[in-house]
């Protein structure tokens, strides 16, 4: 773990993707919610990630209880300052305390300034919110100071050089080698004695489902593994990487990729793997049209539109070759809500025609994608049954 001496477990749990509820699906189920994180612990994790924002405050909160029963003494708790929200609707000491009450815990042992880009990390020092951080750690309050990152290498280094963090977070899997962080990236950081947590291992669950020629160059390959274990593998195959957090919303996936972690090694794949993961990353990356992580920051949307759920099926329909389940992919597209009377906002089930170029998604997206400008070109191809070449050469 970097410079911290920390035996920590190569699988952390990331609690922004706990089980929904039905009514408000950005919202989590508290019992289920508590029963998968237990169970993760219990097999071992001792690494567990939240943020204030994570299912509307619920993801905190439902740790906080989580944790209850010895389980807080037997993980590294973190937790992240909303940079994006300061200081006009938070500020440090008062959202500080109020996590620390969420998360039934006199500390946490890393607070993290959350999505840093150039624009945010700008802020922290106009505002002095690392003094803020080091006032805090003074007081017990925190144990370390990190940062997540979305933005580019050059960036990436920068805040690397201005101050001596213990963690960074950052997003890494086959596909994302070359952009935010990038690969140089991460070995910089390691490079510097700080520890590289990895999030995004499945870019937002599209590396579970890959398309059918990524699929049979795994099968060909004659080793039995499922597209989620090659990705993990492939991170803990790194040395640089401290520990890749999984967003786990059931049991079975818990269980799934601690079965997978226990077969990791750094090291321990072959010429010939890296190969196949190379070669199902390219295929990946002609096919990917939108960025989207579905992390969901973006979201709700005055307007009701489902924006991670429209990319997701654009994203679908580029790598579907099925006739049928391109028809298919259409008619859940078609079912979405077209007009204001028939969008329920709870839910946020308008299609991309209903974007009205408020852009106040945009201030919000990780990833800095142009989300009105994709979702008229979404609402083209899928509303209007236009080509997927005419937008996406």
């Amino acid at each position: 773990m970097g410079s911290l001496d920390w035996d920590v477990s190569s699988l952390g749990f990331g609690c922004m993707r706990l089980p929904p509820r039905r009514i408000n699906r950005l919202r989590a189920k508290t019992d289920e919610s508590i029963r998968i994180i237990r169970h993760g612990i219990d097999l071992g994790i001792n690494y567990v990630d939240t943020a204030w924002l994570y299912h509307l405050g619920d993801s905190e909160k439902i740790l906080g209880k989580a944790l209850k029963d010895g389980y807080r003494a037997r993980v590294k708790l973190v937790t992240k300052f909303p940079t994006f929200l300061a200081p006009r609707l938070v500020h440090f000491d008062s959202c500080l305390k109020t996590q620390l009450k969420r998360l039934k815990t006199d500390y946490v042992d890393v607070y993290l300034f959350h999505a840093l880009d150039r624009g945010q990390f700008e802020k922290v020092k106009r505002l002095g919110l690392l003094d803020k951080m080091e006032k805090a750690k003074d007081e017990g309050l925190i144990n370390h100071i990190g940062f997540s990152f979305h933005d580019t290498l050059p960036v990436f280094k920068e805040i690397i050089d201005y101050y001596p963090w213990d963690m960074t977070q950052i997003q890494y899997n086959y596909m994302d080698t070359g952009i935010q962080a990038t690969t140089e990236g991460l070995k910089y950081a390691h490079s510097k004695g700080i520890a590289v947590v990895v999030m995004e291992p499945l870019k937002g669950g599209k590396l579970v489902n890959p398309p059918q020629e990524a699929l049979d160059v795994m099968k060909a390959s004659g080793i039995n593994r499922t597209p989620v274990d090659w990705a993990l593998q492939f991170l803990w195959n790194r040395p640089e990487i401290a520990t890749v957090l999984s967003g786990m919303g059931s049991q079975q996936m818990v269980d799934e990729n601690c079965a997978s972690a226990a077969r990791s090694g750094i090291n321990s794949l072959s010429e010939a793997e890296n190969d196949i993961v190379s070669r199902v990353a390219e295929i990946f990356r002609k096919k990917i049209l939108v960025p989207c992580t579905a992390c969901d920051y973006c979201m709700p949307c005055p307007e009701g539109v489902d924006i991670p759920g429209n990319f997701a099926l654009l994203n679908n329909r580029s790598m579907e070759s099925s006739r049928i389940m391109r028809f298919r992919l259409g008619r859940r597209y078609g079912r979405l809500a077209k007009s204001s009377d028939k969008v329920d906002k709870d839910k946020s089930n308008g299609n991309a025609s209903m974007c009205n170029d408020c852009d106040k998604c945009m201030d919000h997206c990780p990833q800095h994608i142009k989300i009105p400008d994709e979702l008229k070109k979404t609402h083209a191809i899928l509303g209007k049954g236009e080509k997927i070449s005419d937008y996406y050469p």
